[in-house]
């Protein structure tokens, strides 16, 4: 088939831009953005009602009135959705706001820790420890060429910028279907997590809106996932987000992906500072079969931490220098 049908043309007949090809190595290669899998329920990925554009960073202004801000619970149910979507979004872009973290992957082949700074131009990140061990000579050696080698080469650092800017692209995109593409209910009891430093939460529960007819191929997996989140009562942030995939989800008539129904996702995010708000815990446990034979079983647990503020933007071959100037840590 040829790897620019795109579809629009094809099997989803709804405006969609990704074109076959591009949406196959992804589900093949898994690139896809913490943020944007919860969100689109599978296939927006690291961490997605037309809302208006996004503003300069900053939180967005509560719509809440003085009734409901003495009991949250008297304004409808979707508004808190709108409002942490708001919000989603300019944590996902983070226009203004940079970090330097530390993010551990355990999956079913790899168990590493990556040293992660926020550039003007992009992501970059060194992997510092591999299987709770610290790195051997020659492991180290690798990395630091790989590092050295996105100095000395910006055209292939930009082509690793431009999937990663892909991937924010159809997150947002999907993020922005949430409030419509579900149905929202207060919890009974408002069950609170605990982990949000006693400050109170807004809890709803989520399932698909009959109504809702997908605008592309992607937003077929929000057909197939019911859940639960956790919205900040006062600064209208996500905090929590649970989902399940409790019904099966074709793409492409089965042809492109089909996901197995009992597949879990769970999304936990904090201030870093600053009012910047990140994920610090996500578990994705799937299974899909991709291209009619190929079945894939993701079993993947991100955590975050350490979190420092940069003072500003820099660019990403400074960004490089630090992570190769700092020493690795022994354990």
């Amino acid at each position: 088939m040829d790897k620019e049908f795109s579809l629009t043309r094809g099997a989803a007949g709804r405006g969609d831009d990704i074109s076959l090809d591009a949406l196959r190595q992804r589900i093949l290669r898994r690139r896809l953005p913490g943020r944007g899998w919860l969100a689109a329920g599978v296939l927006a990925l690291c961490l997605g009602t037309a809302l208006p554009p996004i503003p300069a960073w900053g939180q967005r202004a509560a719509t809440a009135s003085h009734e409901s801000a003495a009991n949250p619970l008297a304004e409808p149910p979707r508004s808190w959705a709108v409002d942490a979507v708001a919000n989603e979004l300019l944590a996902l872009h983070h226009r203004g706001s940079y970090l330097r973290y530390r993010m551990h992957v355990v999956d079913v082949k790899n168990d590493y820790v990556r040293d992660v700074i926020e550039s003007k131009d992009g992501t970059v990140a060194r992997m510092i420890l591999k299987d709770g061990r610290a790195l051997t000579e020659e492991e180290d050696k690798a990395e630091r060429q790989r590092l050295n080698d996105m100095i000395a080469s910006p055209s292939d650092y930009a082509k690793h910028v431009q999937h990663e800017e892909e991937g924010k692209k159809l997150a947002d995109r999907m993020m922005r279907l949430l409030p419509d593409a579900m149905i929202y209910s207060y919890t009974p009891g408002q069950p609170q997590t605990g982990k949000n430093n006693g400050a109170l939460e807004v809890v709803l529960d989520y399932e698909p809106n009959p109504k809702f007819n997908p605008p592309m191929t992607t937003a077929e997996a929000l057909t197939g996932l019911k859940g639960r989140v956790w919205i900040d009562a006062k600064t209208r942030q996500l905090v929590r987000m649970d989902g399940t995939i409790f019904r099966a989800v074709n793409f492409g008539w089965g042809m492109l992906a089909h996901i197995y129904p009992g597949g879990q996702l769970m999304l936990e995010q904090t201030n870093a500072g600053g009012n910047r708000w990140i994920f610090t815990r996500f578990i994705e446990q799937v299974k899909v079969r991709a291209l009619l034979v190929k079945t894939i079983n993701i079993n993947t647990r991100v955590e975050a931490g350490s979190f420092e503020t940069l003072p500003g933007p820099i660019p990403y071959q400074d960004a490089v220098r630090m992570l190769l100037d700092t020493p690795l840590p022994k354990k």
